[in-house]
């Protein structure tokens, strides 16, 4: 899709009060670094993909079309978000022929597709997630990988080690279940030491081809 076609997605997405996930002059571009970054680290047609906090599809409309039918896979809480990025965001022809799979779990469930992953997705998802949260989603990716998966997410590094970083369990910022906003930010350190606690390796990758905003990529494998 061109800019004007972005530009109307977006038009119609906020026209019905759907939240877009971010800045609407950032929709297409982070629809585009999703892509880019998982065909950086080797997303190829047959590749599987879970998109966790899938949202209206801003990269899921990227992704899909890139891949086999049923390879791509999906988690969005907020029903209506996902049924609005179903309506305006993806041709229904793509969805058809690509057969993606979604889900509305809040407890990131991985195993609810019953599938293994090459790929998990998370971008601007550990912003928002409580030292909890995180842990369930390496328990479920160390679950459902295939050999040689990796975990693409993102974060916001605490300013202050320690001291400025989120230690309560709740998710913060908007949700299926709240229109607060908010972010969080954590530690390299602790989210190393939920890693190394289950075998996992972490590191930041920071590119400009991939980056918008103030988050920065992190690598799980």
């Amino acid at each position: 899709m061109d800019s004007g076609d972005s530009e109307g997605i977006v038009d119609r997405l906020l026209a019905n009060g759907t939240f877009i996930g971010g800045p609407p002059d950032l929709f297409d571009i982070a629809g585009d670094c999703q892509l880019g970054i998982l065909k950086h680290f080797g997303m190829s047609s047959e590749s599987k993909v879970l998109d966790i906090g899938c949202g209206c599809l801003r990269g899921g409309r990227k992704v899909i079309p890139e891949l086999n039918s049923g390879c791509y896979f999906g988690i969005e809480p907020n029903k209506e978000m996902l049924e609005a990025g179903l309506e305006v965001c993806i041709d229904s022809s793509v969805v058809s022929e690509k057969m993606p799979s979604f889900d509305n779990n809040a407890d990131f469930n991985f195993g609810i597709f019953e599938s293994k992953f090459d790929f998990v997705m998370a971008r601007s998802i550990w912003t928002h997630a409580s030292k909890n949260n995180i842990a369930k989603m390496l328990d479920e990716f160390i679950e459902w990988r295939e050999p040689g998966a990796k975990f693409v997410t993102s974060y916001h590094r605490a300013r202050i080690p320690i001291l400025g970083e989120y230690h309560g369990t709740s998710w913060v910022g908007k949700s299926h279940e709240s229109d607060e906003g908010g972010v969080v930010r954590h530690s390299l350190r602790r989210i190393k030491g939920l890693c190394a606690e289950r075998g996992l390796t972490v590191r930041e990758f920071v590119d400009e081809r991939f980056d918008f905003g103030t988050q920065i990529w992190l690598i799980v494998e």
